[in-house]
């Protein structure tokens, strides 16, 4: 099948998805040889915590192979054949031009499983994302579907890097630790009660789930060349979606420098191999800024909430709008006309990004790994457990974060 950007309505799979359905699994592939019957291997050996297998009517695996010059497609027929039990439909198709990307393949898929979900399910029908080079842990879509019984739009997983590069390896970790601690921070900070600690910082494309309601209403997944996933989170974010960080939720992907996009975890490797060579750090907030943010934030939400009740609202938004160094009525204005919160707080992050505010201070990431582990330590916030930090993934070999 040959596909460009014109033609409309594509049928990927025709055949009838079971009337238990509840779960579709999909995995944009390319190229994949090495690694897809591995993939396919792990979702198929789905148990819960008791070790019973996930019923094989609840989920199914939609494969699309695109543009594929290796024998992907091929072994994932012949999986077909080998373990009927799996609900697994594969389909191939070359894409052309502009819409030759991991985008398109991915919202094609994502668009398929929602249709074929709605059809049985309804709007609480699950789509789960996943990647070719990645294996989910045995107990992924137990603790996805627990997640989503518990109140949750969308469940990001714990993505862990197998054999992650020694020179990336330092930085990597650096990135891990901070990331946890800032949402450590932000949970005491600003709290929000459908995504409480612990949690993790991941919503991306190796383990990310998402009901059918959330998916139509955000405008769906955009087609664009890469970092798809990510504009895809900012999405559900701008529409107040119930994100869970769910640290149950786990998922292994391989640490390769011949990524299949122009952005993503393979070139941010191959920059921090550049950074170790060259002595650098990557520069993030300081803890300052990130009490602030988040304080800030949090302030902020209490005053969007009880806009239409609290009599000091107006007292307060011009004390907002002096901490945030922007116009009273441009502030007045945004908080009374954003439908989510999210949605303000985005447009308040880029005026501080782009206003160049006083409290947005960057510093080299070791500064602020240490100034938030004294933090922690100065207070009734307890620091995380060292699993929370080290993936299970990677080995420290007596590395310093």
């Amino acid at each position: 099948m040959i596909l460009s950007l014109s033609k409309k309505n594509v049928i990927l799979f025709s055949t009838s998805p079971d009337p238990f359905l509840r779960l579709s699994v999909i995995v944009p592939v390319k190229n994949e040889e090495a690694c897809i019957a591995h993939t396919l291997d792990a979702i198929r050996m789905q148990v819960d915590p008791s070790g019973i297998p996930v019923p094989p009517e609840y989920f199914e695996v939609l494969v699309l192979a695109n543009n594929c010059t290796d024998r992907t497609f091929e072994i994932c027929r012949n999986y077909q054949l080998q373990y009927p039990e799996l609900r697994l439909h594969v389909a191939a198709i070359t894409l052309e031009g502009k819409a030759a990307h991991i985008g398109t393949a991915r919202r094609l898929l994502m668009d398929a499983a929602y249709q074929r979900l709605t059809e049985v399910a309804g709007y609480r029908g699950i789509i789960v994302s996943t990647d070719g080079d990645s294996q989910a842990d045995p107990q992924w879509l137990y603790h996805i579907m627990d997640e989503m019984e518990n109140g949750a739009d969308v469940v990001g997983g714990r993505i862990l890097p197998r054999d992650t590069p020694l020179q990336s390896k330092l930085h990597h970790l650096r990135d891990v630790t901070y990331r946890l601690f800032t949402s450590r921070l932000e949970s005491v900070l600003d709290p929000c009660i459908s995504n409480p600690w612990p949690r993790h910082f991941q919503c991306y494309g190796p383990s990310l789930a998402v009901t059918c309601e959330m998916y139509d209403r955000s405008g769906r997944l955009p087609a664009i060349p890469y970092l798809e996933d990510e504009e895809f989170r900012k999405r559900l974010k701008r529409i107040d979606a119930k994100i869970r960080h769910s640290p149950k939720v786990k998922i292994y992907t391989s640490s390769r420098l011949n990524g299949r996009v122009e952005f993503g975890f393979s070139v941010q490797l191959q920059q921090w191999q550049d950074m170790s060579t060259k002595g650098e750090q990557q520069l993030v907030e300081s803890l300052e800024t990130l009490i602030f943010k988040l304080s800030t934030k949090n302030s902020l939400r209490k005053l969007w909430t009880s806009r239409k009740q609290c009599p000091a609202f107006y007292t307060e938004l011009k004390e907002m709008a002096a901490a945030l160094a922007i116009d009273f009525h441009a502030l007045k204005m945004a908080v009374q006309n954003n439908q989510y919160f999210e949605s303000l707080w985005e447009q308040m992050e880029e005026h501080l990004l782009s206003s160049g505010h006083q409290q947005i201070i960057m510093e080299p990431i070791s500064k602020a790994i240490s100034s938030v582990r004294q933090y922690f330590s100065k207070t009734i916030l307890q620091p995380m457990p060292a699993p929370m930090i080290i993936t299970e993934a990677d080995d420290l070999q007596g590395i310093a974060v």
